[in-house]
Order: C-alpha cells, then sequence, then structure tokens
C-alpha cells in the first residue's frame, strides 16, 4: 500500500507554473494561426506597398522597419538601388530576399511573439484567478486575453495605425517609434490600474461588481484619451494610394485580432481541462476523507 501510494502522480495544481506552460503552448499554437492570417491578409498588401516603391511613386521611406525590418532589401529596385542597398547595408551584413521575408522569417517572428504574449497572458491569468469577484478560471482568463487585446494591441494601434513600406521618412523613425512605444506603455499602464480599481471598488467599498468595472473602464479611457491627445500626430502618408493602405491596415488589424483570439481560446480551454483537473481530485479526496 506504501509503495503504491508513492508511486500516484502528484496532485494537478493552479499554481503559476501550471498557467506559464499552459500559456506557452497556447501561445505557439496562437504563433502559427497568426502566420496563416498573416501571410494570407497582409503579406500581399506589403507585396503592392513595395511594388509601388519600386515603380518611384514613393520615396524609400523608413516605415518598412516599423513591421518588417527589410521588406525593400529583397525588391528589385533597379542596378543603382541595388548597389545602394549594398552599400548601406555594410561589409559582412547578408541580405535577405523577400520571399525569405514573407515565410520562414514570418514565420519565425509569430512563433517567437506568440509563446511571449502566452507566458504574460497566463501569468497575469494566474494572478487574478480568484481575485475577481465570482468569476472562473476559465472567466479571468479570458478577461486577461481581452483586455490584452485592447490595451496592447487595439489602442495602440488605434493612435498609431500600422504602415506600409514606402510610407514615413527615415529622418521620423526614431520619434514615431518613441511614440509608439509610450502609447503602449501608457495603455498597458492604464489597464492594470483600471483593473485594480475595479477590484478595490467591488471589494473594499462595495460597489457593485459592473458598477466597479464600469467606472475603471471610463477611467481607462480618460486616460488613453488624454495621451492619445497630448502625443505626437503621424501624418506621412502623401498621396500613397488608399486602397492598399486600407488593404494593409485592415490586414494588420485582423492579424492582431487572430493572435489575441486564438491565444485566448486555446488558454481558456488549457487552463479550464487543469481547473476540472484539480476540481475532481479536490472532490475525491474529501469523498475518501468522509469514507
Amino acid at each position: 500500500m506504501a509503495t503504491t501510494s508513492a508511486a500516484r502522480p502528484a496532485p494537478p495544481r493552479l499554481t503559476p507554473g501550471a498557467f506559464l506552460v499552459r500559456g506557452l503552448a497556447a501561445g505557439l499554437i496562437a504563433g502559427l494561426v497568426t502566420f496563416v492570417v498573416a501571410f494570407a491578409l497582409g503579406e500581399p498588401s506589403v507585396d503592392r506597398a513595395i511594388a509601388l516603391e519600386g515603380a518611384g511613386g514613393h520615396s524609400h521611406g523608413a516605415a518598412a522597419d516599423d513591421h518588417d525590418q527589410g521588406h525593400d532589401q529583397g525588391h528589385d529596385h533597379g542596378a543603382a538601388d541595388a548597389q545602394a542597398d549594398e552599400q548601406a547595408a555594410g561589409p559582412g551584413m547578408v541580405e535577405v530576399s523577400r520571399d525569405v521575408q514573407r515565410t520562414w522569417g514570418l514565420l519565425t517572428g509569430a512563433i517567437v511573439i506568440g509563446p511571449a504574449l502566452g507566458g504574460l497572458a497566463a501569468l497575469a491569468a494566474a494572478a487574478l484567478v480568484g481575485r475577481l469577484g465570482g468569476l472562473s478560471a476559465r472567466g479571468s482568463t479570458a478577461l486577461v486575453a481581452l483586455l490584452g487585446f485592447v490595451a496592447v494591441a487595439l489602442v495602440p494601434f488605434a493612435k498609431y495605425p500600422a504602415t506600409p513600406p514606402a510610407v514615413g521618412s527615415g529622418d521620423t523613425i526614431g520619434g514615431r517609434t518613441a511614440a509608439y512605444f509610450a502609447m503602449l506603455m501608457i495603455s498597458v499602464l492604464a489597464m492594470i490600474a483600471a483593473v485594480v480599481l475595479a477590484r478595490h471598488l467591488a471589494t473594499v467599498r462595495g460597489v457593485e461588481p459592473w458598477t466597479a468595472a464600469a467606472l475603471a473602464g471610463l477611467g481607462y479611457l480618460t486616460v488613453v484619451g488624454v495621451a492619445a491627445g497630448l502625443l505626437p500626430t503621424v501624418d506621412e502618408l502623401g498621396d500613397f494610394p488608399a486602397s492598399v493602405l486600407w488593404s494593409f491596415r485592415r490586414g494588420s488589424l485582423l492579424t492582431l485580432a487572430a493572435l489575441w483570439a486564438s491565444l485566448g481560446v486555446v488558454l481558456v480551454a488549457l487552463v479550464g481541462r487543469l481547473h476540472d483537473r484539480v476540481a475532481s481530485d479536490l472532490r475525491r479526496r474529501e469523498l475518501a476523507a468522509s469514507l
């Protein structure tokens, strides 16, 4: 009997480590989904933008660095542009072809970003399980994914939407990048503060949960709205075709939505299964103790 008991596997637990493992797995799956969506919806618009740039309709801007480094390096600009690109690259640096960028390069980026976001989202969910009123582990995880999409993707995108290659001046790329990350940081910190405020109002002040959530949400919108008004506006589109711009931005937003949606769905499913196993093990132990 003692040997059998010792060989019994350890009971499942809702620990941060268990959440992290499931977050990494969910992030990997989300990264693969994101690659498919980005390849199907985003890359055609990038190709059209590069074609416009190569045709001489727009200046060779640095906006490509904001989304996919070196989009223009694999494109045929003609002998003069190719020589200029080679000189700019410097000795010992290898240019990456456009075909590699849109396939293996895109896939590599997706499967790196996916698990990273999945791990962070899982740890946030682990910290909030049992601390959001009557929300279950599934509900808390789903809420984290939704708030993550809003704070990390949607709000920064609304202020600084994605721009394709051939848009933007190389002289302003530093300022544009700093402004974007400032908006991202403010949005994330404001969302964390909103969650803390909602929990404080509901648990300490006795405010109804939905009222507390509404007040915290209003506070978040106020903070990011003020930040968006104070941060510099970027308007370097020039005469870039509106149809290509719309297609590119739509593809970019759908790619972000696919990343967070697939991450949320898979992570909720994995966390839900873990929660059910923990609850089942607890019931068995209680039943055994009562006998």
